[in-house]
């Protein structure tokens, strides 16, 4: 008799933006003259750069031809690709990085989803709270999660705060953990950390023999000079850290499929006994290997177009659009007088919902009342309740109209 994996029966019945779709599509089957404008799933609007557009065309050429054809990829990524990413996203910020230390993949997702499989499965987390889901999500189906209450935390996740009360940073445990996930700039509250910040966490994971996982897919966002754009900006942290990037948001990615993960030669875990260290960069090459077929190679041109001169330009112009909307949401949401942070380094807007009102009551309000989407706090995690998430990812047409909706709402 086949037995399910019953740590799946643990999940919540909808991931959070299948529910909310789902509620979204009830509204528009119930008002089929309304325009819903969505301000709340974070997918891109603006097109691929012209210069990803045309190397796009050229790597589709290349595979029509039999001189220039190409079939199965190295898993790890092609290298004109990984030394393209360690020369213009880590060596312009003193951090030297060698070719196979870097892991292309078809997005952040799957990796930070995965990457838990090189640790045991009754190693300890902590996650930063509010979260994005998958992080913990993926720890639920391999059993590391224990069980959850009724408020949503789960026995065996170290929860840690990131509330108005501590400015949205969080304070290291004051236990031991084994596995630490960390996001920044954050989603979903478009809040960052200090590099000072930073060395804390990394100073603590060499401390207690931890592993980081910094999720940096926000990177390309950040403004200010004293935000880390690397963990490995931080003396130590190749010793104690994997990072992930994704191309989605920093190039509008999210339907080429596009990113990497960084596992540096220095980072090492213990054997049960204790008896020897075992390096992860192996470890996760052989997993590579074994689970993942590589990135196609239209993707990879793609990515590597970025990084021309053109196409820094275009994808810089890009974010910059998307930056603006931010700065217009940040100034109308405030104006109209509720409470909003982020928005200055991110493409996200974590917004204090009016009168003490729960996270989805204020959604199905702006759903209802003003035809507007938002994602309800509470979905990223305990600490997220009383707020919700509005991203700067729409084209500026209709962000300017749902912010005026939301105006005349309040």
């Amino acid at each position: 008799m086949a037995l399910i994996n019953e740590h799946y029966l643990k999940l919540g019945a909808n991931y959070l933006f299948a529910d909310i779709a789902k509620r979204v599509n009830v509204y528009k089957a119930t008002h089929t003259d309304a325009r819903v404008i969505s301000l709340g799933i974070g997918d891109v609007t603006q097109p691929l750069a012209p210069a990803v557009v045309e190397a796009m065309h050229r790597a589709v050429d290349d595979l029509g031809s039999s001189e220039r054809f190409h079939g199965y990829g190295p898993e790890q990524g092609y290298l004109w690709l990984r030394e393209a990413i360690v020369r213009n996203d880590f060596l312009p910020r003193g951090i030297h990085l060698d070719a196979s230390e870097v892991f292309v993949n078809d997005g952040a997702k799957s990796d930070t989803g995965n990457i838990g499989e090189l640790i045991r499965w009754d190693n300890s987390m902590a996650v930063t709270d509010p979260i994005y889901p998958v992080y913990v999500d993926s720890n639920v189906m391999n059993g590391r999660a224990g069980t959850c209450n009724e408020q949503g935390e789960w026995s065996n996740v170290v929860y840690l705060p990131c509330t108005e009360a501590n400015g949205f940073v969080p304070q290291v445990p004051d236990r031991r953990v084994d596995m630490i996930y960390l996001c920044y700039p954050n989603n979903p509250t478009g809040t960052t950390i200090s590099k000072d910040e930073l060395r804390k966490w990394v100073n603590y994971a060499l401390r207690n023999d931890a592993i980081i996982f910094y999720d940096a897919a926000y990177q390309a966002y950040i403004q200010d000079d004293d935000v880390p754009h690397s963990i490995y900006e931080i003396r130590g942290a190749r010793k104690c850290a994997i990072e992930l990037r994704s191309y989605s948001k920093t190039a509008g990615f999210t339907g080429v499929r596009c990113g990497y993960t960084v596992v540096p030669k220095e980072l090492t875990a213990s054997t049960m006994d204790g008896s020897r260290r075992v390096a992860l960069n192996p470890m996760w090459n052989r997993r590579q290997c074994t689970k993942f077929n590589g990135t196609s190679y239209v993707s990879q041109r793609a990515a590597e177009a970025t990084y021309s001169p053109d196409g820094r330009k275009q994808v810089a112009e890009s974010i910059g659009y998307y930056m603006e909307n931010a700065r217009m949401m940040r100034q109308t949401l405030a104006d109209a007088g509720l409470r909003v942070y982020g928005g200055e380094n991110a493409p996200y807007l974590w917004v204090r919902t009016p009168d003490g009102k729960g996270s989805w009551q204020f959604f199905e309000e702006l759903l209802y009342g003003a035809q507007v989407v938002c994602t309800p706090g509470v979905g990223f995690g305990p600490s997220g309740e009383g707020f919700v998430r509005f991203t700067a990812f729409g084209n500026r047409a209709d962000c300017e109209e749902a912010l005026d909706r939301i105006r005349k709402y309040i």
